[in-house]
């Protein structure tokens, strides 16, 4: 891991997300990208066209520089290589765009959880920039004050078209010396026998040279409650999960359990786009 984006709305939020992207970048020596979007009043996608006054532009762009450098400068950065960015454009496509430009490893994001998102976080934004990232999301909630993987559940079911996020989430836990927790949640909904979902899960495994590790199955309500559940009962430091671009925040099951384990959740949450 050489870079990570984190978007900064200057929330509370997002600066609890940015502390976690600090310690994520001291561990593994890599830098850290911060970005700011300016969505003017009235935004066309020139926002120096005629709906905008240059002095409203600079106004603005002025009052993010202040705030970014004064950010720069707090004690939790020290030492870590850490630029800049001011974007004129939409969150979700500044974010994505930003990412790709910059050939970012990792976006790191806030989110204040059973309220939905806030401020520039929005919930619809959030949900697009999971949904078009090639990059690995990590939202973290408010308070958590060291990050750590060391207990990683991953929930999945573990199809042929999840090993190429699997194989990006396994690089995530190396970093972390995580220890894995495979679960693959039944609900009545999604029954399957306990012989069928053992055999797919070894099948699953048999591709990738994993080490520490264990498989579950895990029977709830729904799949939401199921994957919380889980986490709870193995003190789970990190939830991780695929999605799907072309069904935003739904994943590997049907629904958009993403957006609810995100908002219901207080443990941190990262997702792998297939």
């Amino acid at each position: 891991m050489k870079r990570i984006l984190v978007p900064v709305d200057f929330s509370e939020y997002s600066i609890e997300a940015l502390k976690v992207a600090a310690q994520i970048a001291r561990k593994n020596n890599c830098e850290i990208i911060l970005l700011h979007l300016l969505e003017l009043p009235h935004q066309s996608t020139d926002p120096f066209g005629n709906n905008n006054s240059i002095p409203e532009i600079i106004f603005f762009k002025n009052k993010a520089i202040e705030k970014l450098e004064t950010l720069m400068d707090s004690p939790f950065l020290q030492g870590i290589e850490v630029l800049e960015s001011i974007e004129f454009k939409k969150v979700d496509k500044g974010v994505v765009d930003a990412s790709i430009k910059n050939d970012v490893d990792l976006i790191v994001m806030g989110s204040h959880g059973t309220s939905g998102f806030n401020e520039l976080l929005v919930g619809s934004n959030t949900e697009k920039i999971v949904r078009y990232s090639e990059i690995p999301v990590l939202v973290i909630k408010k308070g958590v004050k060291e990050f750590k993987a060391r207990n990683f559940v991953f929930t999945s079911d573990f199809s042929k078209e999840t090993r190429k996020p699997f194989r990006k989430m396994l690089e995530f836990a190396k970093l972390f010396d995580s220890k894995l927790f495979l679960v693959t949640i039944c609900t009545p909904a999604s029954f399957k026998t306990t012989c069928a979902t053992e055999k797919n899960m070894t099948d699953f495994v048999a591709h990738f040279d994993i080490k520490n590790y264990s498989t579950h199955i895990y029977n709830d309500t729904n799949i939401e409650n199921g994957i919380i559940n889980f986490a709870k009962s193995v003190n789970a430091d990190l939830i991780g999960m695929c999605t799907h671009g072309r069904t935003g925040l739904a994943h590997f099951y049907n629904g958009s359990i993403s957006e609810d384990l995100i908002n219901h959740t207080s443990k941190p949450v990262i997702t792998f786009k297939i």
